[in-house]
């Protein structure tokens, strides 16, 4: 069994250029926790999460240690500035892709290691697809099941 086999095919995608704030409705509406990000040829140049827009407005370890009362009543003004910050600001770039010919174990291995949910699938750099831990699961599942 390879990744072109169990992998998604609608893969919801952003633009580098687009505010935050539509990532975050579409997370909420379509209940994702994140989505690949492509320029205009459908290059894979990202990937966005739910982690990046937090980690965006969160204060890091050396702020709060060095502050003995950090204002975190204060961080929805952050949420509100982060939902205006365009995608490319807070993205995580070059990220980790897999090929469409590889073998479902090798990609969940691949996810593991890194610990990673899910992985886009790509095509000499295009996305084509997405691969999730849960999609190689069930096909391996389902495959023992029928056999």
């Amino acid at each position: 069994m390879i990744v072109q086999d169990i992998m998604t095919t609608n893969v919801k995608t952003v633009s580098p250029d687009q505010p935050v704030k539509d990532i975050a409705l579409m997370m909420i509406m379509d209940h994702i926790s994140g989505a690949p990000v492509v320029d205009t040829e459908n290059n894979l140049v990202g990937i966005i999460s739910e982690k990046d827009i937090l980690q965006h407005m969160f204060p890091d370890l050396g702020e709060i240690m060095s502050d003995t009362h950090f204002d975190f009543e204060n961080m929805e003004t952050n949420y509100k500035d982060t939902m205006n910050a365009k995608i490319s600001d807070i993205m995580t770039d070059g990220v980790d892709s897999i090929d469409v010919d590889m073998p479902c174990l090798k990609a969940a291995s691949t996810m593991w290691l890194r610990k990673y949910r899910r992985i886009p699938v790509t095509k000499q750099g295009k996305l084509i697809g997405i691969i999730s831990i849960g999609d190689v699961h069930r096909a391996i599942f389902k495959s023992c099941m029928t056999s």
